[in-house]
C-alpha cells in the first residue's frame, strides 16, 4: 500500500535561523493499516502476551518479579539516555547506599521506577490515559536530576530537536512550541478511542506518534516506552505492567529510528508495526523464560537448604527475604524475618559459606549482602551502552 508523508513540514525560526518542523496527521493512519501484512505476527505478538500475562498468576511469588523486572526496566530504559546505572547501583541507592556510579544516573533510574507506580496507581483508579498522566509521570522522570531545569510535567514551549548541534542540521525536527498542545490532544483521543483495534496495534501507533511530537524539552524516551505499558494495563491485556521494551529497542536501535522516520517520510507503518510486534513477541517470551529461571534458582536454593540445614528455620528465613529484595542489610534480613540480628547475622554466613549470597560492600559495618545467582540473572543483558 503506497502512502506518502504521513504530516506537514513547516518552517519555523531557531536564534533567527529557518528550520524545517514537522508536525504529524492525527490518527488512525490514511488509508487504514494493511492488516493482511500484519494479522500473523500480529497474533504470535498476542499469544506471547497472554503467557506473559499468566506468568503473574503461575510464579510462587509474582509481587517478587514484578519488584524485580520493573527495576530491570528502570535500568534498561535509563542506559538508553546515556545512563551508567546497574540493578545493583539502583537496589543500592534504594537501601540509601552509596551506589557506584554519579548519583544523578542512579537517581533518573529510581525516578523511573517511581513514575510508572504512580502513573499505574491512576489507572488502577480508573483514570484515563491523558496529558494530565503523562506529565505527572515526566515531572517524577525529571525530578532532582540532571532534567530538573527542563520544565518538568510541562509540555515544551521551545524547539526541541534529534540529532545535531542545531535544528538546521537536526535528523529530525517535532513540531514546533505552538502546535504540541493540539497534536497531545490529538494523540488521547486515539488513546481513549474504541474503534476495534487491538491494543497492541494501538500502542504500536501511539508510541510512534508520542516520539514525532516530542512533546517534552526532555525526557521523552523514557515516558514514550512507559506509553507502551501504561495503554496495555489499561486496556486490560496485561494485569501487571510486564512488557518493556527498552531492552529490544537497545539492541536494535539502528532499525528502531530509521522505521520511525520511514513512518514520517513514506508512511511505512506497516514496517514499523511488524518490528513493533516482533519487539513485542521477543520481549514476552525472554520475559517469560526469565521468571521462569528467577523461580526455578529460588525453589533450587530453597530446596538445598531444607535438605542441608533442615533444621535452621533462621537460614530459610533469610533466604526467603533476600528472595524478596536481593540486596539487603542483617538490619533489614532481621526485621523482615522476626529473628534477631546476631541469629540474622549468623543465618547470612551460612548463605554466604553455601554460595548463595555474598557481600557486596568491602565494609567492616554496615555490609550488605546480595543474592548471588538471582541478581545475576536480573542483570543479563543491562551492561551499559
Amino acid at each position: 500500500m503506497r502512502r506518502h508523508s504521513t504530516g506537514a513540514t513547516v518552517t519555523t525560526a531557531f536564534q533567527g535561523v529557518p528550520v524545517e518542523a514537522f508536525i504529524p496527521e492525527s490518527l488512525p493512519p490514511t488509508p487504514p493499516i494493511d492488516m493482511g501484512e500484519l494479522s500473523g505476527a500480529e497474533v504470535s505478538a498476542a499469544l506471547a502476551l497472554g503467557r506473559l500475562d499468566s506468568v503473574s498468576a503461575l510464579l510462587p511469588d509474582a509481587n517478587l518479579f514484578i519488584y524485580t523486572f520493573v527495576r530491570r526496566e528502570a535500568v534498561l530504559s535509563s542506559q538508553i539516555e546515556g545512563t551508567q546505572s546497574s540493578i545493583s547501583d539502583l537496589l543500592l541507592f534504594e537501601l540509601d547506599d552509596p551506589p557506584g556510579v554519579p548519583i544523578d544516573d542512579v537517581r533518573e533510574v529510581s525516578n523511573y521506577v517511581a513514575a510508572l507506580d504512580v502513573a499505574m496507581a491512576e489507572i488502577r483508579s480508573g483514570a484515563p490515559i491523558d496529558e494530565h498522566l503523562l506529565c505527572r509521570a515526566h515531572e517524577i522522570l525529571l525530578d532532582s536530576t540532571r532534567g530538573s531545569d527542563k520544565a518538568p510535567g510541562e509540555l515544551r514551549e521551545q524547539l526541541n530537536w534529534i540529532g545535531g548541534r542545531h535544528p538546521a542540521e537536526a535528523d529530525f525536527v517535532p513540531p514546533p512550541p505552538e502546535e504540541v498542545a493540539s497534536c497531545v490532544q490529538d494523540l488521547m483521543a486515539f488513546i481513549r478511542a474504541e474503534d476495534g483495534t487491538h491494543a497492541l496495534m494501538r500502542a504500536g501507533m501511539a508510541h510512534a506518534q508520542f516520539e514525532t511530537i516530542h512533546p517534552f524539552l526532555d525526557g521523552n524516551g523514557r515516558v514514550g516506552r512507559l506509553l507502551i505499558a501504561l495503554m496495555l494495563c489499561g486496556a486490560g491485556v496485561l494485569r501487571e505492567p510486564l512488557l518493556y521494551l527498552s531492552l529490544f529497542l537497545k539492541q536494535n536501535r539502528i532499525s528502531y529510528y530509521y522505521l520511525l522516520n520511514e513512518v514520517r517520510r513514506t508512511g511505512e507503518w506497516e514496517a514499523w508495526l511488524n518490528f513493533f510486534l516482533e519487539g513485542v513477541r521477543t520481549t514476552a517470551e525472554a520475559a517469560v523464560d526469565m521468571a521462569q529461571r528467577l523461580a526455578e534458582v529460588v525453589r533450587h536454593d530453597r530446596a538445598r537448604i531444607q535438605t542441608e540445614l533442615s533444621h535452621n528455620a533462621a537460614v530459610q528465613a533469610a533466604h526467603h527475604s533476600l528472595s524478596q529484595r536481593p540486596i539487603q542489610s542483617i538490619n533489614s534480613l532481621a526485621d523482615s524475618s522476626g529473628i534477631s540480628w546476631p541469629t540474622a547475622a549468623s543465618a547470612v554466613a551460612r548463605l554466604v559459606d553455601m554460595g548463595l549470597a555474598r557481600e557486596v560492600t568491602g565494609r567492616r559495618r554496615n555490609r550488605l549482602y546480595a543474592y548471588n545467582r538471582f541478581i545475576e540473572i536480573l542483570s543479563e543483558d543491562t551492561e551499559p551502552l
